[in-house]
């Protein structure tokens, strides 16, 4: 017997329901009874327990779901807190600063320009930054053979080319400073490079069990101007990948009076300070494209800074719980300390009491709300009662919180400090690409699918559904498909031992791309839990391009714009990579593209009918009323509807 056939038939009757199935009774067994008005004193006491027992039956209803759900409590299986997002802010200071440089201090808070319903949108840097006075106002590259000036296209982030069409061994990308204030000797300069928005996906990330390493594709030298030649210069970080991925570079400025401060290549109006990236050894496959570069950069965290709370002082009794002021918590920023007897000594968050003894300082912190409990004595050590300190003796002495999709801004929008930056010019301070990666917490039906394969995956990737789930666990990750025995390098062939795991952002954009960060992100987390054996790749998902032209009739009394834009809705809707096929859950990797479905969506109240429907595939008409499949693996990416509605011509019109 399938196992459906036993499971239990709740009772889903509303109040309308009971009193229609007592009205429809009462004659059979009083048939004297003939008012069955509101105002009828009998009636009023069936409408009376209709009401009762709907509440009844809510109640009984919900109760395999909350068996349900606290099933899913006793296994440890909980929302998953909203992640904070992150982008970059330029701090660029004021030309009239007395000083060579600006020293900004890590977590310095920004904040939003425009703050949402619940507040103001706060983000912090991330590292100490040296903010120089001297402006990067000059971009050139050299190709081996001529200079070319870059520096409209870089404040416009419209792209270039850094070394080149050809970046061969010599080629080199030149950076021009102001010289109307000197350079801070030996300071740090921080950097940050973004690839052009127009780059494809990017390549597939190898995580390890065999697949090589990702190495850059060059080898840079950075130099700086001397007046006779090029000097080196110390280089304490890159992690642009020979400035094809996203990221900052961090160099060490020149010594005092190193710099020589020339006119170089196609910038002549004026002497400027100058350092280069130099080709050293060069192997790309293609030139990288730069969508920009920019001087004082740092990296900055969707997150606030709280330190030295006052959570309470112990009662000694077991389970005590105390509330953080400010939530959701960052993972892994939550440190308490607890003073037992005059000397505060710290404890140790734990995810759960089970692994914990009874004199283990352990606390297990809920993210989410910020709620921090400690153990029982039996699991878990309980805060001994200080009377020298009865209210103080728990104290937060470090936390982060923040923390949302709220976080993905627009570039140009992480623009206000919120404290005093001497030197810093604030109306230039901002964002020059938008913050990503912020989600929400997970909703309560996310996490009731997840529980099934989470149960089953055990936090090891395994099967196809563990690589699945656990892929969305690592970042902002709207869908995963695992491919087995499908190498990137070798489409077609099946490879044995090997899984490409493809996964879409969480993100507006109608066809997500991945970045190369989160690309990284999830290759780490999903490292840790594949099998030894097993070599695995992270990429992003292959879009193909679909247009679709139709010739609606309409209906006598339908409006044409209305059913215009309608049915334009309604064919983006179904194809959307993310919210799109029949189940509403995105598009299916790899799904066919069938006629007949498409021509039912179209088909929406006030079209008659549908005499024409053309599906052009990467730029190629298909042939009328045939499926269209689609590259395994691949998402449609819809282009332009053409929609044209029109009233059925009269017969004998004149």
């Amino acid at each position: 017997m399938p196992l459906a056939d036993g499971f239990p038939r709740l009772d889903d009757r509303r109040f309308a329901d009971l009193v229609n199935e007592a009205r429809a009774r009462i004659p059979r067994y009083t048939p004297e009874w003939t008012d069955f008005n509101a105002g009828d004193p009998g009636f009023a006491l069936v409408e009376l327990f209709a009401w009762m027992s709907e509440l009844l039956l809510y109640r009984l209803g919900r109760v395999p779901e909350l068996n349900y759900l606290k099933f899913l409590e006793l296994v440890g299986i909980e929302l998953a807190p909203a992640r904070p997002a992150s982008g970059v802010v330029v701090f660029p200071v004021r030309s009239a600063f007395a000083g060579d440089s600006v020293s900004v201090a890590a977590r310095t808070a920004i904040e939003a320009a425009q703050p949402d319903d619940t507040g103001p949108i706060v983000f912090e840097t991330e590292r100490p930054l040296t903010a120089l006075r001297s402006r990067l106002e000059a971009v050139q590259s050299f190709d081996g053979y001529a200079y070319a000036d870059l520096s409209q296209a870089n404040t416009d982030l419209a792209g270039f080319l850094p070394f080149g069409p050809l970046a061969n061994a010599g080629a080199a990308l030149l950076l021009g400073f102001s010289a109307d204030a000197p350079l801070p000797a030996s300071a740090e300069l921080s950097l940050a490079f973004w690839p052009s928005s127009d780059r494809p996906v990017p390549p597939p990330t190898p995580c390890g069990g065999g697949a090589v390493p990702v190495a850059a594709p060059a080898r840079l030298v950075w130099e700086f101007w001397a007046g006779t030649e090029w000097r080196k210069l110390t280089l304490f970080s890159d992690d642009t990948l020979a400035l094809t991925r996203s990221g900052i570079v961090l160099l060490r400025m020149p010594g005092k009076d190193e710099a020589v401060a020339a006119k170089l290549g196609r910038k002549t109006d004026a002497n400027r300070w100058w350092l280069r990236a130099r080709l050293d050894q060069a192997s790309y496959e293609t030139a990288p494209l730069l969508r920009g570069v920019r001087a004082n950069a740092v990296r900055v965290l969707q997150a606030r800074s709280v330190a030295g709370e006052v959570l309470g002082g112990s009662d000694a009794t077991p389970g005590q719980t105390f509330a953080l002021d400010n939530a959701p918590v960052l993972a892994a920023t939550l440190a308490i300390e607890v003073d037992e007897t005059g000397t505060p000594e710290p404890w140790t968050e734990v995810s759960d009491f089970f692994g914990s003894g009874p004199d283990d300082p352990h606390y297990v912190l809920n993210r989410t709300t910020g709620e921090v409990r400690f153990g029982d004595g039996t699991r878990g050590r309980i805060p001994a009662a200080n009377p020298d300190n009865p209210q103080a003796a728990i104290v937060a002495r470090f936390y982060r919180h923040g923390g949302g999709r709220r976080g993905n801004l627009a570039a140009g929008q992480i623009t206000t400090p919120m404290s005093s930056l001497p030197g810093i010019d604030v109306g230039r301070l901002t964002n020059p690409i938008a913050s990503e990666g912020g989600t929400d917490e997970e909703s309560l039906d996310a996490a009731i699918q997840r529980a099934p394969v989470a149960l089953k995956a055990r936090d090891r990737a395994v099967t196809v559904d563990d690589f699945e789930l656990l892929a969305k666990q690592a970042g902002p990750i709207a869908r995963a498909h695992a491919m087995p025995l499908h190498h990137p390098e070798f489409p077609g062939i099946a490879v044995p031992g090997v899984v490409t795991v493809l996964v879409v952002p969480d993100t507006a954009d109608p066809a997500p791309v991945p970045s190369e960060a989160l690309l990284r992100t999830v290759c780490a987390h999903l490292d840790q839990r594949r099998l030894l054996t097993t070599e695995l790749y992270v990429t992003g998902p292959a879009y193909v391009d679909v247009a679709l032209r139709l010739d609606v009739i309409a209906m006598e009394d339908a409006d044409t714009a209305a059913l215009t834009l309608a049915v334009e809705d309604a064919l983006r809707a179904y194809l959307h990579p993310l919210t799109g096929g029949a189940d509403g859950l995105g598009w299916p990797f790899g799904g066919t593209l069938f006629f007949g479905e498409l021509y039912r969506r179209a088909l929406l109240p006030g079209a008659a009918r549908v005499p024409e429907l053309v599906i052009t595939l990467n730029g190629v008409e298909q042939p009328l009323c045939q499926d269209v499949a689609i590259p395994a693996g691949a998402l449609v990416r819809l282009g332009e509807v053409d929609v044209a509605v029109r009233y059925e011509a009269m017969e004998g019109a004149s």
